[in-house]
């Protein structure tokens, strides 16, 4: 998995009949400081209902496939948890709180 920050959505009307009723976030992978470390955006399935501007774990490839109901989806990358908070050596790296 990996940390993304969820920058906006993406909307089809047209969709492979599987992926009908999915939400699709656009995301940039970040690190610790929200610093872009991937030079460009991927579409993720949103699984847990994130939003725009919060921090999400990102998991891709086959794994993205593993989460019920994903498992026929033409998906390489899901969004499988929003994160509240991250800490390192006791030291407060990301709070959800203090970005909103």
């Amino acid at each position: 998995m990996q940390i993304a920050k969820v920058i906006g959505t993406v909307v089809g009307n047209q969709k492979e009949p599987s992926l009908r009723g999915s939400k699709f976030l656009l995301v940039r992978f970040v690190d610790e400081n929200g610093e872009d470390i991937s030079n460009g955006y991927e579409v993720a399935i949103d699984a847990v209902g994130a939003g725009v501007s919060e921090w999400v774990l990102v998991s891709r490839g086959s794994a993205a496939r593993q989460i019920e109901g994903n498992e026929k989806r033409p998906s390489d990358a899901a969004i499988v948890a929003i994160i509240d908070t991250i800490s390192v050596e006791n030291r407060l790296i990301y709070s959800k709180r203090d970005h909103y």
